[in-house]
C-alpha cells in the first residue's frame, strides 16, 4: 500500500462517518511529515453551515493544531475532487498538495479552474486525483442511490 492509499483510507473512514450521520459521504485528512494532524467529514446538515465541507473543517482543525493559518508542508487527502470554495481554501492555507479519490463528474470540481486560481493567489499547489477512486466513487454512488430509493 502506498502512502497516498494509506491516507486516502483514513479519509474514507471519515466519509463513512458522514454517511452514518446522513451527510454526503466526503472525508478529509491533513498530513504533515507523514502523520495525520487533522481529520474531518462533511457536517453541513448537522451544523446548518454551507461551509462545513470536509476539506474546510480539516483545514480549520489543522490550522488550530499548528497555531498558524499557513499549512506549508502539509498535504490534504480528500475522497472527492474539491469544489471551487475548497480549492480556494487549499491555496489560501498554502497546502503543498491535494490528493483526491473520486473525480467530480458533475463538472463542479477544481481541476478546470486550478490554473486560474493558482495565478490569482500566487501559490503552487500540486493536485493528484484517482487515488482509491473506485472505493471513493462507490461510497458516494451508494449514498445517493439510497436517497433516491
Amino acid at each position: 500500500m502506498t502512502q497516498a492509499e494509506k491516507f486516502m483510507k483514513a479519509a474514507l473512514r471519515q466519509a463513512k462517518i458522514s454517511a452514518k450521520a446522513d451527510e454526503v459521504p466526503i472525508g478529509a485528512v491533513v498530513v504533515k511529515q507523514g502523520k495525520v494532524i487533522a481529520r474531518a467529514h462533511n457536517r453541513r446538515n448537522a451544523s446548518h453551515d454551507a461551509t462545513e465541507h470536509a476539506e474546510l473543517v480539516a483545514i480549520r482543525r489543522a490550522c488550530k493544531r499548528l497555531g498558524d493559518w499557513r499549512l506549508t508542508g502539509c498535504d490534504l487527502y480528500v475522497t472527492l475532487e474539491p469544489c471551487v470554495m475548497c480549492l480556494g481554501a487549499c491555496y489560501n492555507a498554502r497546502l503543498s498538495s491535494v490528493t483526491f479519490g473520486a473525480f467530480d463528474l458533475s463538472g463542479n470540481g477544481c481541476l478546470p479552474l486550478a490554473e486560474m486560481v493558482e495565478h490569482t493567489l500566487n501559490h503552487e499547489l500540486q493536485l493528484n486525483g484517482g487515488v482509491l477512486e473506485k472505493q471513493c466513487s462507490e461510497l458516494l454512488s451508494d449514498y445517493f442511490k439510497s436517497k433516491r430509493n
